[in-house]
């Protein structure tokens, strides 16, 4: 009589399944051209000036118009210029080191700013005798609200820089505030006004927008071409 033999058991189930190999990639985190880039001194007079040797640039505009945060994104240093809520802190001449023997210069924004007409008036001399008495100085970078654009500190800025044949690049700033065809049309506006009296660009701190072409100049600047 033929047995029945036990079957050997089978095992019967999911198959182990073998686990995903994560990779992890390090992307390359951008380097700011000025690594060693810091603030030296403020001046509120003159005779407080830094050494007028080697070369700097300028950096000019109305309280609120986002002078601080372009200056941070140009340069690539979080709180490079210290921002403020409040408009109109920035109340010195601040001068920064970028590399050896090349500087950028903060200068006083105003017209937002509540301040007494005698500081105000402070401002007007203190400015003037900078553009005037500076050698050093190869050119100026001048933020601009887009949505405001040329106000009277803008264009007393440029008459001061041009009585002295000085370079000046114009920052339209906050353009992502705006749309396409409204901030093309206000770099139109700006650029038929200013003529061949200065060179002008749409920037967004917040979306980068313009930012390579910002440093572009201020390398351009900083080599005296």
């Amino acid at each position: 009589m033929a047995l029945l033999t036990a079957a050997r058991p089978v095992s019967i189930g999911p198959r182990p399944i073998q686990q995903a190999q994560i990779i992890h990639i390090s992307l390359p985190v951008p380097m700011s051209q000025f690594p060693d880039a810091r603030f030296v001194t403020s001046a509120n007079a003159a005779s407080q000036f830094l050494p007028d040797s080697g070369s700097e640039v300028a950096v000019a505009g109305r309280s609120n118009a986002g002078k601080s945060s372009a200056i941070n994104v140009i340069v690539n240093r979080r709180q490079f210029a210290r921002t403020s809520k409040t408009p109109g802190r920035t109340q010195l001449v601040n001068f920064f080191d970028l590399r050896d023997g090349q500087r950028l210069v903060d200068l006083p924004g105003y017209g937002f700013a509540q301040v007494a007409a005698s500081v105000r008036r402070h401002w007007g001399q203190l400015l003037q005798e900078y553009f005037e008495t500076r050698e050093s100085l190869n050119g100026l970078i001048l933020v601009v609200d887009v949505r405001r654009q040329l106000q009277d500190f803008d264009r007393q800025m440029i008459a001061f820089a041009s009585s002295v044949s000085l370079p000046i690049h114009v920052l339209l700033t906050k353009s992502d505030k705006l749309k396409r065809g409204k901030a093309a049309t206000a770099l139109l506006q700006v650029k038929k006004e200013l003529g061949d009296t200065a060179t002008v660009q749409l920037f967004s701190a917040l979306n980068r927008q313009g930012v390579e072409e910002a440093r572009e100049i201020l390398e351009r600047f900083l080599s005296g071409k």
